[in-house]
């Protein structure tokens, strides 16, 4: 399968370009942007970890198929997030674009000699590195939660990091969330529904989700 190091227009002819916008920090000056149409695949499972990636804008989902077919997805990246991330020399997971999305890519090795030499980098890598821990321990004890309690989780985390507000504008269907979840779909829409119904969160759409009892939420998620 080709790697990103050969990735090019005739190898996504519609759906990723370099351009603008750059990201802002050590990411953008160094690196190059790419743009991915929605469903696009930016890495695949097993490919040579040769790149990190920083989300300019959109966002990304990292998954793994099982072995009985279904999808199991690890994480979501919003945007200023850095992934691709891996202990070895290949990619765990595939990474796909949730939306149209655009991502900085920089070579990994050529990012391990900069950031010996410069701080700023050394110290954004690893926060993003402690952080990914982070959210895959959070992940695995969402996993063994009650329903309530993993679709609740995912709302608190949701908020703590895409907005400012009451209001989540999620970028993931209600299919992503069930295989983050590892739930079915069926299931997370009807936890949607009773949340509704008891007033913790009013669904404007399917993808907008005002958050209208943050106290209750919190309590909800520790319950």
């Amino acid at each position: 399968m080709q790697t990103q190091a050969t990735l090019s227009l005739s190898h996504h002819p519609a759906s990723v370009f370099r351009g603008q916008p750059r990201a802002e920090g050590p990411f953008g000056m160094i690196g190059t942007p790419m743009r991915y149409a929605r469903n696009t695949e930016i890495y695949g499972e097993a490919e040579p970890a040769e790149y990190l990636y920083q989300l300019v804008f959109g966002a990304v989902r990292t998954y793994k198929i099982l072995d009985d077919g279904r999808r199991q997805i690890g994480s979501f990246y919003l945007p200023g997030d850095i992934f691709g991330f891996e202990a070895g020399d290949a990619h765990n997971s595939s990474a796909e674009a949730i939306c149209e999305s655009q991502v900085m890519m920089v070579k990994r090795n050529a990012l391990m000699v900069r950031a010996s030499h410069e701080r700023d980098l050394a110290r954004q890598l690893w926060d993003a590195t402690a952080l990914e821990l982070r959210r895959f321990q959070e992940h695995l004890a969402l996993l063994i939660s009650s329903a309530e309690e993993r679709v609740v989780g995912f709302l608190i985390d949701m908020a703590r990091r895409a907005t400012k507000n009451a209001t989540i504008e999620l970028p993931m269907s209600r299919q992503d969330i069930a295989d983050y979840l590892g739930l079915t779909i069926e299931t997370v829409s009807r936890t949607f529904t009773q949340l509704e119904q008891t007033g913790v969160i009013a669904l404007r759409t399917s993808r907008r989700v005002e958050l209208r009892n943050r106290a209750m939420l919190n309590r909800l998620g520790a319950s």
